[in-house]
């Protein structure tokens, strides 16, 4: 990174380190938590931190080379063990599919930054629903206002790492839950508004795709490929495409 490239990561890292610690007072927010794992019938765990911060930012120094920021959907119980983001099914799915892929020019666990829409931890993602009906209209907006701290989090890093002349991509995964009802529209209502105010080189590296998990990221790639096009030249195509469905450009 340069100079400036890297005092612009340091100050967004920490600003994204204060944030969940203002998010991770909410009070009744980690029994909540618990109570979604003791009652499901997968592997039992103690939640430790309700709001999971990706402790892989702070393996970043002045000589990392970030190519993509990809955004997943929030912390499951692996991210809650280890405290870094993608590193369940779905992350080895991904550092699969990067490894099939050498023509991109990425190592998964190198060159990518990896944040969520939401730290708030769940056993599954969907059951962040669960989690607001549990807690109210109060926890509910708490929950909202994470997801909207989380897409200025993204720009904010987009803008550390990115040139005119070197735009960094970002990948957001699992689109379709940040429609219009979504669990995720909160974020989606706040990355519209972010965006129209930012450079058209930024808007236009955003891309949206479907989920890595039970391989559906890499599963819609194959069906939508076109012949004789290229790995990248598709995911431009379609991460455009959805981009357009979901966030209007």
């Amino acid at each position: 990174m340069t100079k400036t490239a890297w005092a612009a990561f340091k100050a967004a890292r920490e600003h994204c380190r204060e944030g969940l610690d203002k998010f991770g007072t909410v009070q009744g927010l980690k029994t909540l938590q618990q109570r979604l794992v003791d009652r499901r019938s997968g592997p039992a765990y103690t939640v430790q931190d309700p709001l999971v911060y990706n402790q892989a930012l702070d393996d970043l120094g002045p000589a990392g080379k970030i190519h993509l920021i990809l955004v997943g959907d929030n912390p499951g119980r692996r991210e809650q063990e280890t405290g870094r983001y993608l590193v369940g099914p779905s992350g080895k799915i991904a550092e699969g599919f990067f490894r099939a892929a050498p023509e991109l020019g990425i190592d998964f666990r190198r060159n990518v930054l990896i944040l969520n829409k939401t730290p708030v931890h769940t056993p599954r993602t969907a059951e962040l629903r669960e989690l607001c009906r549990m807690g109210g209209p109060d926890l509910t907006a708490r929950i909202a206002e994470t997801q909207r701290f989380m897409a200025s989090l993204l720009l904010e890093f987009q803008r550390a790492l990115s040139s005119p002349a070197h735009p960094l991509p970002v990948w957001i995964t699992g689109y379709s839950e940040m429609k219009r009802g979504g669990i995720f529209e909160p974020y989606t209502l706040a990355l519209a508004e972010l965006y129209a105010g930012a450079k058209p080189f930024l808007r236009e590296q955003v891309f949206l795709y479907r989920h890595f998990s039970m391989n559906q990221f890499s599963a819609d790639l194959r069906r939508q490929s076109l012949e004789g096009e290229s790995v990248r030249a598709a995911l431009d195509r379609i991460g455009r495409s959805y981009r357009r469905r979901i966030l209007g450009w």
